[in-house]
């Protein structure tokens, strides 16, 4: 008779295979799936326990179908046991279970680190040569999806990181500072560098703070919620109410960035007395930081064009963690945001450097709008000049159309405002 036998899984063995994952993890061995899928297939799909004489869980299987296909997607058994021929039981009835959902291959993923291989041997499966195994989590499930939907949030394409052209000082800073600690906290941890909770992005207005925002979170995949105070004036709970009820719904996210454009709306100097109704708005997001930096794996963007209007207590230490400037674009980022608006078409015929040149102290707004009319006036001098003859060159914009259209569009932002942006980086920003 063996000192161990092999059952069927039951409700209360799932704290003995969260024992075993946790050993696997701490022999160095990381289990190709995550504890809540093995828990959860282990509750509804196939799985198998063997136990000691004295009924405790020296090993487990757990399984599950898709299609005609089914997959061990955990196997363990305590160290010592390993070689009394466990594993290959545990795997022979397990595929007892599976006979009746009629699977054609039994399949099974293990970690490289893996060393008792030979239980799958002993049970006839073949170790397949020269495959490699890719995986992607997705990073919202389908009930936070539709939750998500519900604040106005959604999953940003990934790609809006590398979109945003130029600013490599900007976006050098934002990627140390933030994304990394983020994406990575258990190393961030290890050097004693705690992960960021709320930052503020400071500078003239569209100078890309809210695309910013948004590329942290493509960046990082988590989910992106934009908070509208406009919007939420019109709660009958008032803004102050509306705010906290919808950073509350924002709680039950697994991860997020949340945006608040243009805070000074709704954080500038307290002054007055009696207190005006937006002085308990300023009050109620002073209540909602600290509460929102107590939980992992979020972010506060708070953007502001006038970050001199900010309430003092507002900007203070262990509120936001970092206030980062964001300025005009540089020539870089002038080269790419003009690259993006000219004509495939036009683009042997087109001299980027002049335009980025004529276009210093522009923000991406005014480029697009520059770029925009150039293209108008040249379809319609194109139009006025009839049909091309048969071999013409190509049309489309050309280099002087631009160049008129830059010097007919005024800038956003004045020297006056570029010169108190330098000021407040050296008084406010927080690096």
């Amino acid at each position: 008779m063996t000192a161990w036998r092999i059952r069927d899984i039951h409700t209360d063995d799932l704290d003995g295979i969260l024992h075993l994952y946790e050993q696997l993890r701490a022999s160095g061995i990381a289990p190709v799936y995550a504890l809540a899928e093995v828990l959860t297939s282990a509750s509804e799909d196939v799985a198998v326990v063997a136990t000691s004489q004295d009924g405790q869980i020296i090993g487990a299987c757990v399984a599950r179908v898709a299609h005609n296909q089914a997959w061990v997607i955990f196997h363990a058994v305590v160290g010592e046991r390993r070689s009394q021929g466990i594993g290959s039981q545990m795997l022979r009835a397990v595929e007892q279970r599976l006979a009746a959902y009629g699977p054609n291959v039994l399949s099974a993923l293990v970690p490289a680190e893996e060393i008792p291989t030979k239980a799958f041997q002993n049970a006839g499966y073949t170790e397949k040569k020269q495959l490699r195994y890719f995986e992607r989590r997705v990073p919202v499930q389908r009930a936070e999806a539709t939750h998500l939907a519900e604040l106005g949030g959604r999953i940003l394409p990934r790609d809006l990181w590398d979109a945003v052209g130029g600013m490599r000082r900007e976006k050098e800073i934002l990627e140390k500072r933030l994304v990394m600690p983020l994406a990575e906290p258990e190393l961030a941890e290890q050097y004693g560098v705690a992960p960021p909770r709320a930052v503020v992005l400071f500078g003239p207005p569209g100078t890309g703070k809210t695309t910013f925002a948004k590329a942290i979170a493509s960046r990082l995949e988590w989910a992106f919620v934009e908070v509208f105070p406009s919007r939420l004036a019109a709660d009958p709970k008032g803004l102050a109410g509306a705010l906290r009820d919808t950073f509350q719904e924002i709680d039950k996210l697994e991860h997020a960035v949340v945006l608040i454009d243009e805070v000074e709306e709704i954080a500038s100097h307290r002054r007055g007395d009696p207190p005006s109704p937006l002085q308990g708005v300023t009050n109620e997001l002073l209540k909602i930081i600290p509460a929102f930096r107590d939980r992992p794996d979020r972010l506060l963007v708070c953007a502001t064009n006038f970050i001199r209007s900010l309430d003092s207590a507002f900007l203070r230490h262990g509120r936001f963690d970092y206030v980062i400037p964001i300025g005009l674009p540089d020539a870089d980022a002038r080269a790419a945001i003009w690259e993006r608006f000219v004509p495939a078409a036009s683009a042997r015929q087109v001299d980027v450097d002049a335009l980025v040149e004529a276009s210093e102290g522009f923000t991406p707004a005014d480029i697009e709008f520059a770029a925009r009319r150039a293209s108008q006036a040249a379809l319609e001098a194109a139009m006025d000049r009839g049909t091309p003859a048969e071999g013409a060159a190509p049309g489309g914009p050309t280099t002087s159309d631009y160049l008129e259209a830059i010097g007919s569009t005024r800038a956003t932002v004045s020297p006056a405002v570029v010169a108190e942006f330098l000021e407040d980086i050296e008084s406010i920003a927080r690096l």
